[in-house]
């Protein structure tokens, strides 16, 4: 019995991995979105008092903007990372448990859902730093 845990234990280190780096990437483009979305969005809603205080409140807001370039490289290379370590893992064997390979399928689900949105973050936050600035210019 010991010998199936570790089994299972080992099988699912990769997605486990996975999951946190999608996590971490997933962490990463949401700076994306605090730097450049939010102050768009809250600027073209008529909020930008608000936004104002928000500011005030948060200061680092505004080194974020400052330094958006850097925030998006760190963000597009946490993206790369977590694609590379998903695309190797995506044929590794779930355990034959049933538990087991229940589990292994929700993590690379988890792990799949995780990192499309952090690419839908980072898109999004590319437009409003990067595209539309020069269209609206």
């Amino acid at each position: 019995m010991a010998d199936v845990r570790e089994e299972v234990a080992f099988a699912e280190a990769p997605l486990r991995r996975n999951l946190g780096v999608a996590t971490l990437t997933l962490l990463a483009s949401s700076g994306t979105l605090v730097c450049c979305v939010l102050p768009a969005v809250m600027v073209s809603l008529g909020a930008g008092a608000a936004l104002a205080g928000l500011v005030t409140a948060v200061p680092q807001l505004v080194w974020l903007s400052e330094h958006k370039a850097l925030v998006f490289g760190s963000a597009v290379v946490m993206l790369a990372l977590s694609a590379a370590l998903l695309w190797r893992a995506r044929r590794l064997p779930c355990p034959a448990d049933p538990a087991a390979a229940l589990a292994c399928r929700r993590l690379r689900t988890a792990s799949a859902v995780l990192w499309w949105a952090a690419l839908a973050g980072i898109a999004t936050g590319a437009l409003f730093a990067f595209v539309l600035p020069r269209l609206l210019a």
